[in-house]
């Protein structure tokens, strides 16, 4: 598994800082499922691992969620920076 292949928007100074906060705990969740996905491509009956996939999934789409309804210019910019959405069009 390719660890350098993750995204690193968030400095360091900024992971000491906001680990609390809602952008923190997208991009963490983010590169959480980007690898269980990159070890589910290789380990297609890893079970538990795909339930675990699910639950990361759920809590960021709550976050993401209660961002959008909190802050729209965040909620945009967060998405456009980690490239997880495509923006809505009406």
């Amino acid at each position: 598994m390719v660890k350098n292949s993750f995204i690193s928007v968030i400095s360091q100074e900024e992971k000491e800082e906001n680990k609390g906060s809602i952008e923190f705990q997208v991009f963490s969740f983010t590169n959480k499922i980007r690898r269980l996905t990159a070890h589910l491509e290789v380990h297609r009956k890893d079970y538990l691992s795909q339930r675990g996939l699910r639950k990361i999934l759920g809590k960021r789409q709550r976050l993401l969620a209660y961002l959008s309804k909190k802050n729209k210019v965040r909620y945009k910019e967060l998405i456009g920076q980690l490239d997880i959405r495509k923006p809505k069009t009406r």
